[in-house]
């Protein structure tokens, strides 16, 4: 019997590249400008993430209980071994999720960048340290290369020095409109850190990406609820207060859709599209972030910073080559066994 073609094996490949055209484009530049708005009109980070949580999860009940999964989400939540992975994931994805917001909101949108680029390495070296998986030669090359592009963003960050302009008295003063050094890229190991850990429990957990993240934004719920009473009775909260513009409070009630859209398009292309192809756009995120940043944002881009992006992009470069030679010698070798 002859193996089926990868074209007859993904028929709907083009629908599945709008989707994760959709979920990559959103993560990219939908995502921080919706955040990078609200901060600037005075929403706390914290306060952003309770309104992911608060106006996420009733979406995310909605389509459990249309795709028929509520069943599902019950037992996640009363069977043990369910509980003894989600518990801890949900702190993770709590905390990847609150830094993000962060890293937008403190101008260090290129961190973050920097960060889910190297994501999928860190994940490599998870999988070595705890599953006990063996990385190729290739790929601990890509690995010790992200490791030198955070050190070199590193020194670009602590060696960077705000301009000097003369005020017109002829004294050098700082340039009051430059941006400001971010110190060393914290953000950078963090956000990937956070977020292989995470991947790494919910890879043992035997429930759906849908099923899983309604959990943890269950769990989630009754700490974002207290944080939200706490923020407005230190008048730090923004949602409907009385100094915030009607249109910021309609914003954040967005913030549901903003979060769940993405996951809907990204969860329908990895059914449509090989997974290697999903691997390879997935740094399509991480380049429109960091274009947002460098382009709309603000943020400084000094040549070295642009040596450190050079070298991670040589590394996802490396990485994705290996990808694809074992996903295609992974196809050659069962097409020999289809045959034989």
């Amino acid at each position: 019997m002859p193996p089926a073609t990868e074209q007859a094996q993904y028929p709907h490949a083009r629908k599945g590249l709008a989707y994760a055209g959709g979920a990559f484009g959103w993560w990219a530049i939908v995502v921080p400008t919706y955040f990078r708005v609200l901060s600037q009109n005075g929403a706390d980070p914290m306060e952003l993430l309770v309104q992911r949580v608060i106006f996420g999860l009733p979406i995310l009940l909605i389509m459990l209980a249309f795709s028929k999964q509520l069943g599902a989400f019950i037992r996640a939540a009363t069977t043990r071994s369910s509980l003894r992975v989600l518990v801890p994931s949900t702190i993770l994805i709590g905390i990847n999720w609150y830094f993000f917001i962060y890293a937008v909101s403190t101008d260090r949108l290129s961190h973050a960048s920097l960060g889910y680029y190297i994501n999928p390495l860190f994940s490599i070296a998870l999988g070595f340290v705890f599953l006990g998986e063996r990385p190729r030669r290739v790929q601990w090359w890509a690995i010790a290369l992200a490791s030198t592009a955070v050190i070199v963003m590193a020194y670009a960050e602590l060696s960077y020095q705000v301009p000097m302009i003369d005020n017109g008295l002829g004294e050098m003063i700082a340039d009051p409109n430059a941006p400001e050094t971010k110190g060393f890229p914290w953000l950078s190991l963090l956000l990937p850190g956070s977020f292989g850990l995470y991947g790494l429990l919910r890879k043992k957990a035997n429930v759906g990406p849908s099923v899983g993240l309604s959990f943890e934004m269950m769990l989630l719920l009754p700490l974002c609820a207290l944080l939200l009473v706490w923020l407005h009775r230190n008048d730090q909260g923004v949602f409907l207060a009385e100094q915030t513009p009607v249109w910021v409070s309609a914003v954040m009630v967005l913030a549901g859709i903003v979060t769940i859209v993405p996951l809907i398009c990204f969860t329908s292309a990895v059914r449509l599209l090989p997974l290697s192809t999903v691997g390879l756009l997935q740094y399509s995120a991480p380049t429109g972030q960091l274009v947002l940043a460098v382009l709309f944002f603000g943020e400084h881009f000094t040549p070295l910073k642009f040596v450190a992006f050079a070298i991670i992009w040589v590394a996802v470069g490396i990485y994705s080559w290996d990808m694809i030679r074992g996903h295609r010698q992974s196809r050659a070798a069962t097409a020999t066994e289809m045959l034989e």
